[in-house]
């Protein structure tokens, strides 16, 4: 739970990214490339630099994990403060390191406490905090750029600074101490690279589609003459769904397997973008809905078989497995963007269909846990 809640916290300050766009494009007279950029910077140094913040973990534990909360918190905080757009891009990479902090941290403090009973659905309750984190960002950046404009972003160093004290006093227990030093002769054992990167071009192609939609939902539908009010409770549907997609398929993999849920996910996922992108205004709901169940539901699975895959290196399995897919999203947001610049968002919406059938490619590649456990079994130290 404390994972959970601290992943939440974390998440947020992403979540509230997308509503800062409109804002930015009138402030700093911007195109839909450009204003992606902020999305790129802070997604992109979080995503870089979590690699190295997992094998940090692996070496010297996840006791101070809270500082990387505080750390995004401060410099989140003063970004709507800034009159020059390449100093907020400064400050929006700033604070994407105290993310990339916190999420291999959290994963590996997360798997520790679940141990190896029903796995699968207990990373699915930490990844779910997140994405519900990630889902209050668009109503927490609404209120607060309604009454305070871009200055609003002073208030977010709150929940960040409670949390952070909050987590020093739980860490003290909960924390996972250093990895023991391997003894003379001791190797740990070969990791499968083949199988590896198989997950994570899934996980990147999955979250180049969420990071997209999430990122240009309220840009698309202000621009169609709809109400904040309406494109941030849209976001935030997607997003809630994306947190329960995330918890059904834990308990469905737990029961059915993971590769079975990813392939059937992936390949619905496909037509579900189509009708998004074709039909705008109320019924997106409805498919922004099907969208956050589907296209969500294979991250926390992804995570576990990269930790399972790399036994002994939980760390450094979800820096890489959440660093890529978190790369992918910040590349893949100007990428769109451009997209739309050239052919129109809708346009650029259909485009992440066919992104999507990568996806049932990749995930019918995948290993199942008969594959994982006998690799295990027959693995070659390195």
């Amino acid at each position: 739970m404390t994972m959970m809640l601290g992943h939440f916290t974390v998440d947020m300050y992403s979540g509230v990214i997308p509503l800062l766009y409109p804002l930015l494009t009138d402030k700093f007279d911007l195109s839909l490339s450009t204003v992606g950029l902020v999305s790129l910077a802070y997604s992109g140094m979080s995503s870089i630099t979590q690699p190295l913040f997992g094998m940090f973990a692996d070496r010297k534990g996840t006791r101070l994990i809270g500082l990387s909360m505080m750390w995004t918190a401060f410099m989140f905080s003063i970004t709507g403060f800034v009159d020059s757009f390449p100093l907020l891009l400064v400050l929006a990479g700033l604070a994407g390191i105290g993310s990339g902090a916190f999420h291999p941290l959290g994963a590996v403090s997360a798997a520790a406490a679940a141990g190896t009973t029903n796995r699968n659905a207990a990373m699915s309750l930490y990844v779910t905090g997140g994405t519900l984190g990630v889902a209050s960002g668009p109503i927490i950046g609404a209120l607060l750029f309604h009454f305070f404009g871009l200055r609003g972003t002073g208030a977010m160093i709150v929940p960040g600074t409670v949390i952070c004290f909050w987590m020093f006093a739980e860490m003290k227990t909960l924390a996972i101490p250093p990895r023991r030093k391997l003894a003379v002769g001791e190797n740990l054992p070969a990791i499968p690279w083949h199988l590896l990167w198989i997950i994570i071009a899934l996980m990147m192609v999955r979250s180049w589609t969420l990071s997209s939609l999430q990122a240009f939902i309220p840009v698309w539908y202000r621009d169609l003459g709809y109400s904040s009010a309406f494109y941030s409770l849209l976001s935030t549907t997607l997003l809630l769904a994306s947190a329960a997609g995330a918890v059904g398929s834990g308990t469905l993999a737990d029961k059915y397997g993971r590769r079975i849920i990813m392939l059937i996910s992936s390949a619905a996922t496909v037509p579900i973008v189509l009708l998004f992108a074709q039909f705008p205004g109320w019924f997106g709901f409805v498919t922004a809905t099907l969208i956050g169940l589907l296209a969500a539901s294979t991250g926390p699975l992804l995570l576990v078989m990269a930790q399972q895959l790399m036994r002994g290196r939980a760390g450094a399995a979800s820096g890489m497995i959440l660093g890529f897919g978190f790369i992918m999203g910040a590349i893949g947001i100007p990428v769109v963007g451009a997209i739309g610049d050239a052919i129109g968002l809708q346009a650029a919406f259909r485009v992440q269909a066919a992104i999507a059938c990568i996806a049932v490619f990749l995930a019918w590649r995948l290993p199942t846990e008969r594959d994982i456990d006998r690799l295990n079994r027959e693995g070659t130290p390195v």
